[in-house]
């Protein structure tokens, strides 16, 4: 990835915004049942430049639009898997897909199970969306992330991001964020810790490192998604802190 088309820590600044009309893009979030996707997919159904929200979710999720944006929003249940699947192809429909799949390999089982979660799924959810249309694809990725690194999970993190470079969006938008914090479905120990720890001393820890609200990244990123500017920009854990629908991100 040459300087000239990364963008580090841009949001509005690195091009126009989607234009907003009747219809609007249609977005597509995968991993809606996640704590960043869910907080994506309750902003993005309340903007006014949005069309259609398509929500992937490996299980229902009993995600609402709300009474002020009945219609827009579609759950669909689908297998990774099975992407190939006849009854999924009319989802990857979109012009702005944003991903949020994720793991831990804890929950995985297996660095196998692991990769195939964090970096296959997405990749070949960027190749249909792209091959369906798609013109900006957005990647929450993780701090530290390296594929060369010998980290397993900052590697893996790493080939997800030169993966989804090399398919040939216009538009690639990635974040990486520190750890997060959020109440999610399923115990964490670390990121609990975590938690208590940002609300004692947080102020004293370096914003590269300090965790981040998995709110702030999901305004970053529906911020973010209205760029209609072709390159690549990389959002750092810094750029994301506090990040709030009403700004630009950077």
């Amino acid at each position: 990835m040459s300087s000239s088309q990364m963008l580090v820590g841009q949001g509005f600044a690195a091009g126009g915004e989607a234009p907003e009309h009747p219809r609007g893009p249609a977005v597509l979030v995968a991993g809606a049942n996640g704590l960043v996707g869910r907080a994506v997919v309750r902003r993005l159904v309340a903007q006014p430049w949005a069309g259609s929200v398509t929500a992937l979710v490996r299980r229902r999720a009993a995600l609402t639009a709300g009474p002020a944006t009945p219609g827009r929003l579609r759950e669909c249940v689908v297998d990774f898997e099975r992407l190939d699947a006849p009854e999924t192809q009319s989802a990857f429909a979109a012009d702005i897909v944003i991903c949020a799949l994720g793991t831990t390999i804890r929950q995985a089982g297996s660095q196998a199970a692991f990769r195939r979660v964090d970096v296959e799924y997405p990749v070949e959810l960027a190749r249909r969306a792209f091959a369906a249309g798609a013109h900006h694809f957005l990647l929450v990725s993780a701090l530290g992330a390296d594929a060369r690194s010998r980290v397993f999970y900052n590697r893996c993190k790493g080939e997800v991001e030169a993966e989804i470079l090399s398919i040939g969006f216009p538009s690639v938008t990635v974040v990486r964020p520190s750890l997060l914090l959020g109440t999610r479905a399923e115990f964490r120990l670390g990121e609990r810790i975590a938690q208590g720890l940002s609300c004692a001393i947080g102020w004293m820890v370096p914003k590269t490192w300090r965790p981040v609200s998995a709110e702030s990244v999901a305004a970053a990123l529906v911020m973010t998604a209205r760029v209609d500017a072709p390159g690549v920009r990389v959002l750092e854990n810094a750029a994301l802190l506090g990040a709030k629908d009403e700004r630009p991100v950077g």
